[in-house]
């Protein structure tokens, strides 16, 4: 199970509910499917029935009430609790979730970093009109390339009326240099002005392009010290049933990173057809984030030998940095092999 499919299984429970006469709405075209928020459980959870709650005239916690049978039934589901205001919080079963993480894996890994690329402006010709200004021009350049990447093409022009009009750097960002300055400008959303500052350049964690960067460098170095202890990437179950050995929360961190990973091509498609590069900026801190804490796990420790699940736990890691590369790139910025 993938997590469109597992969209799509919350989208057949709430169209059961509407055949059986329990709900009176029209079916939405998607139910978004993520990691379940502060006070939720489970592997993920949807706020379909907050969404449909309006229109099928029942409180919120009524429509998940009425869909948690319909979903309990599906194939690959183990549980389902109802939290909050009608947060459905989802528990698959046990191969479901490998599954899952196999077809992520496979998916990036089969596109590179084209991962994510599609047809959202298949055929459009997207005309941007910016002001003489650098912010405004690196913003234009990161939209051409993104949708490019949605299968667009992007003009960029200058003079009024404008079409595209981030709020101006204070300054020069030249001396940042360029993938600090390109952060700068392209990480805040077009209405907050960028700090032009030096700790874009700082090398610790508080510094959000430093996290990626590293995030990326460490993904190729786990790589390179896998093919020293013989064994290479190959996508399956992770065997983190415990977090005794590895220090973090090991059934949150993996989660938490591919849902970021299943997210990478809605989060591109937005950026492009939203004309925001910070989207994508932001969603790969995200990554990031969810990456770094997991990286330490990736290799065996002492005398423990490489497995099936080192080998699947890199692969995953693998598909991480993919994502953080492809993503940089589109964004004009180098992901570097060493940090």
């Amino acid at each position: 199970m993938t997590l469109v499919e597992l969209s799509r299984t919350v989208l057949h429970a709430v169209r059961r509910a509407v055949d059986d006469g329990e709900l009176s709405v029209t079916v939405p075209e998607r139910a978004v499917v993520t990691v379940p928020g502060p006070g939720g459980c489970g592997d993920y959870a949807t706020t379909i029935a907050l969404q449909l709650a309006r229109s099928a005239g029942q409180p919120s916690r009524r429509v998940a009430e009425i869909l948690v049978p319909r979903l309990t039934d599906a194939d690959g589901i183990r549980d389902v609790v109802v939290t909050g205001p009608g947060f459905l919080n989802i528990s698959l079963a046990e191969r479901a979730q490998a599954d899952l993480v196999t077809a992520v894996v496979r998916e990036v890994g089969a596109r590179g970093a084209a991962y994510g690329h599609g047809d959202a402006l298949a055929g459009q010709i997207v005309a941007l009109r910016v002001p003489y200004e650098v912010r405004a021009e690196v913003v234009a350049d990161a939209v051409v390339r993104l949708v490019a990447a949605q299968g667009g093409r992007a003009t960029v022009e200058h003079g009024e009326p404008v079409s595209l009009r981030p709020l101006p750097a204070p300054e020069d960002p030249a001396p940042l240099g360029a993938d600090a300055a390109q952060w700068a400008l392209l990480h805040p959303a077009p209405h907050d002005r960028p700090r032009i500052t030096a700790d874009h350049l700082v090398q610790r964690e508080s510094n959000p392009l430093f996290r990626v960067r590293y995030a990326h460098a460490r993904v190729r170095s786990l790589s390179r010290n896998a093919g020293r202890l013989g064994f290479s990437a190959e996508p399956g179950p992770l065997g983190l049933d415990s977090d005794t050995d590895t220090g973090f929360d090991s059934g949150t961190a993996p989660r938490e990173l591919l849902a970021a990973l299943a997210e990478h091509p809605r989060i591109l498609a937005a950026a492009a057809t939203h004309r925001a590069p910070d989207r994508l900026a932001r969603h790969l801190v995200t990554v990031a984030d969810a990456a770094l804490p997991f990286l330490a796990s990736v290799l065996p420790c002492g005398e423990e030998k490489p497995s099936a699940a080192h080998r699947a736990r890199l692969a995953l890691a693998e598909a991480a940095g993919t994502v953080l590369a492809g993503g940089l790139s589109l964004l004009g910025i180098d992901a570097p092999e060493h940090l």
